[in-house]
């Protein structure tokens, strides 16, 4: 026997039809009362930002973490599904400022930041009607009418209470970093973030001429930043490879890795033989130029070493160091990056950050107010000029900038808070272990690599529309940290500070003045 097949199906009116049927017999509420002396089954959902519209890339996470639930719900158990919003962040800060027509935090601080908060909660529901509605479309099933609200007083509660858990078992730390760090929106960012916003760039390098003391010769060495050379604090070799003392075509006599002789000076010669652009006249280890020292490039970074009473400008030694690219000297800048800032905490080089947090070049230096990556051609020009520029060749590569605002990122030395994942390492890679991950190579491979390589996750963002971090600090160093409003009640005499309209920076703010009315610190006294 054949059935006739409608042809002329409107599928989209039978989806209207299903979703009609639903709410009429209430089959969600039904599915979740049927199952209520069953075992309890719980999902979690990251909640949708519903300040910003829903697209295709929605549909599918949708619809797979709708299937968890139907799945564990066919095989009795009761699975409980609260939706939510996330309802604070940067996303809604910038939304926003282009409704306000503001552009940084200094323009936020000068419009009001009461005023600006209040236009962020207000802006956190625009498209909460469309997310409901395509929710309902992709038969995405939540309790909607009873969602929990990421601003709301209880839910930050509940990411105090989980801060408290984490600083008792002293895993929350204030750290002096580098991290990720965009200067348009004056925050650092996690590294789960910066991996959403890699581009491919063509920039210039520099290959450049550091002058060693107390002979006529110079290391060569090489970076993809030329914006961190006025902050040059050391030269970096790799310990266990070899590097020559060569006589150049150019004239110049220089010290760079064995191997990478011909390509870097390869092009002094138009002969096939590239080493007939060099003569060798010494060999050494990695570790025989160790502390070997240089003249400083610029006069900036000198004038503050000074200050601080320390070494620098001098050879230091680093495994890191690779022999793929470059000369096999790299420069130490240990504000702007953490292999740099490893390399400085080893030989106890003093801290130079000719960067403020704008993103711009200090009044330290000849470049004061310009942007780093606009500095990179004028650093360039001035090192040509002063006969210390080899080479500047253009590269191509990835470069992480900001997913939210489009900036180039800067790798910038800066207090953060950090949760010491480092710690736990071994419990996250044993945990990820028990789980039957589909496809096993996303267990395996790209998370179960990243537990490998995991590092202290940077938290705290310095911004306004946000959860406050419940840690006061005193004058002293005493820190304390609050897990609870029944805890902030029993510290301090101020009891309001926690009702809705205190949120995010307000909030903020008032911590520092409840700080400041409270008796007094419990080490200092003060």
């Amino acid at each position: 026997m054949y059935t006739k097949v409608d042809t002329n199906m409107n599928f989209v009116e039978r989806e209207h039809k299903v979703i009609d049927f639903w709410k009429e017999k209430k089959v969600f509420q039904k599915s979740m009362d049927s199952r209520k002396e069953g075992e309890t089954y719980t999902f979690y959902d990251g909640p949708p930002t519903a300040n910003g519209k829903p697209h295709i890339g929605h549909v599918l996470t949708r619809v797979i973490k709708d299937m968890i639930p139907r799945y564990q719900t066919m095989k009795g158990r009761y699975v409980p599904r609260k939706a939510g919003w996330d309802t604070h962040g940067l996303p809604v800060e910038l939304e926003v400022e282009k409704l306000l027509g503001l552009n940084g935090k200094d323009q936020i601080e000068a419009y009001g930041m009461e005023p600006f908060m209040k236009q962020c909660k207000e802006s956190v529901w625009k498209y909460k009607g469309m997310w409901e509605d395509f929710s309902e479309t992709v038969g995405f099933w939540a309790d909607m009418d009873d969602p929990y609200v990421t601003y709301e007083d209880n839910y930050i509660e509940s990411e105090w209470w989980a801060l408290r858990q984490i600083w008792d078992k002293n895993l929350l730390y204030k750290g002096f970093k580098t991290v990720p760090y965009c200067p348009r929106c004056g925050t650092p960012l996690s590294s789960q973030e910066v991996a959403q916003g890699y581009k491919t760039v063509k920039e210039r390098s520099a290959i450049v001429r550091f002058k060693v003391v107390g002979e006529d010769a110079y290391f060569l060495a090489w970076t993809t930043t030329p914006w961190t050379l006025p902050s040059n604090l050391a030269l970096c070799v790799n310990p266990d490879e070899t590097y020559c003392k060569v006589k150049a075509a150019d004239g110049y006599t220089y010290y760079l890795a064995q191997a990478l002789l011909n390509q870097v000076l390869g092009k002094l010669t138009e002969m096939e033989d590239k080493t007939a652009a060099y003569e060798v006249l010494e060999t050494y280890k990695g570790t025989e130029l160790e502390y070997k020292e240089y003249e400083p490039l610029f006069h900036f970074a000198d004038a503050l070493v000074q200050k601080q009473h320390k070494k620098a400008f001098f050879v230091t030694c680093d495994s890191y160091v690779t022999m793929t690219d470059g000369t096999g000297i790299v420069h130490i800048a240990p504000a702007f990056g953490e292999d740099d800032a490893q390399v400085g905490r080893k030989y106890d080089l003093p801290f130079v950050q000719l960067v403020n947090g704008k993103g711009e070049l200090t009044e330290e230096t000849a470049y004061a107010g310009v942007f780093v990556k606009k500095a990179d051609p004028m650093v360039l020009k001035d090192l040509d000029a002063a006969g210390l520029l080899f080479d500047a060749p253009k590269f191509e590569h990835e470069y992480p900038h900001c997913w939210r605002c489009d900036t180039p990122l800067i790798y910038y030395a800066r207090e953060s808070w950090f949760i010491k994942m480092t710690e736990v390492k071994e419990d996250l890679i044993r945990n990820n272990n028990t789980v039957n991950w589909i496809p096993e190579s996303i267990g395996k491979g790209r998370f179960g690599d990243w537990l490998e390589n995991i590092q202290d996750w940077g938290l705290s963002r310095n911004r306004y529309w946000g959860t406050p971090l419940p840690v006061w600090e005193c004058t002293c160093g005493h820190q304390e940290c609050i897990g609870s409003r029944a805890e902030l009640a029993e510290n301090v005499e101020i009891r309001t500070c926690l009702r809705s309209n205190c949120t995010g920076r307000t909030l903020m703010k008032l911590f520092i003045r409840v700080q400041n009315a409270a008796k007094r610190c419990i080490v200092c006294r003060k």
